[in-house]
């Protein structure tokens, strides 16, 4: 609160019938049958998450042992927006006209992407939407980009083969999609694909290595050995423009000295 008794404009409350009344709604599941003294488990699970009072609105049987509840109520929780960290984009926002001429310019060639799914993951929808031509969201996939070469692998790819197609198409950067989460694969996997690649290539020779999923959290490129992670809404257009970015020199580094 300020001084006049006003809340600052950086805390927030959420939303539900009136501003600032606190209002939430969660769903999930109990391994209990649907019964009183499920719905009774249901709200005290949700006063333990700070929801009081809290309303089981909705109670449904999943089977002989399960039930999906949906919970509405009230949280006593603010948020000071200036503490949340997230990741900025930090480099424009370019068409696909802009992307190719800078590349053209920069580069003198294509700019190779190699594309795959890996491991187990056969969720090939995030990896298409960005390279497919396509696209998603109304935005052209890699593929529409003269100055982008783009090869898709595909699903279920083993890391050993990412990386030797990787070697042998020449990539300048490596995109991978991560759907599985089922004992945090999606994290192992691509732990193990850095290293592969740290492990396969000169550190200055090393395609770029990005990774992307609904579940990844957008901090942890240290953490994974990897240089971007995106998350879901992910267009083409933000993908292509981070990798010209990233891989096309500035035009100031490409002036000879006088």
């Amino acid at each position: 609160m300020t001084a006049s008794g006003k809340q600052s404009k950086h805390i927030v409350r959420p939303y539900g019938d009136a501003t600032g009344d606190g209002m939430v709604q969660v769903s999930f599941t109990l391994p209990l049958p649907h019964d009183k003294r499920a719905e009774g488990a249901a709200q005290l699970l949700a006063n333990k998450m700070g929801i009081d009072p809290a309303m089981v609105v909705h109670a449904k049987a999943m089977g002989p042992d399960f039930t999906f509840f949906v919970v509405y109520g009230s949280v006593n929780h603010l948020v000071d927006v200036r503490d949340v960290t997230v990741v900025e984009r930090d480099y424009p926002l370019l068409s696909p006209k802009e992307a190719n001429t800078t590349i053209k310019k920069g580069l003198r060639r294509p700019l190779v992407v190699v594309g795959a799914c890996i491991g187990t993951d056969a969720h090939t929808v995030g990896i298409d939407a960005i390279l497919n031509i396509k696209g998603f969201a109304g935005e052209k996939g890699l593929e529409y980009y003269s100055e982008i070469t783009v090869v898709n692998l595909g699903a279920q790819v083993s890391v050993p083969d990412l990386v030797e197609q990787a070697r042998a198409h020449k990539a300048d950067a490596v995109l991978v999609s991560q759907v599985v989460t089922q004992r945090d694969a999606h994290l192992h996997n691509t732990k193990e694909m850095s290293a592969a690649f740290r492990e396969a290539f000169p550190a200055d020779k090393r395609p770029l290595l990005v990774v992307g999923g609904p579940r990844f959290d957008e901090l942890a490129t240290g953490e994974l050995g990897v240089d971007r992670i995106f998350g879901r809404g992910t267009t083409p257009g933000e993908v292509a423009s981070y990798l010209v970015s990233a891989l096309v020199p500035a035009p100031s580094t490409r002036k000879k000295a006088s």
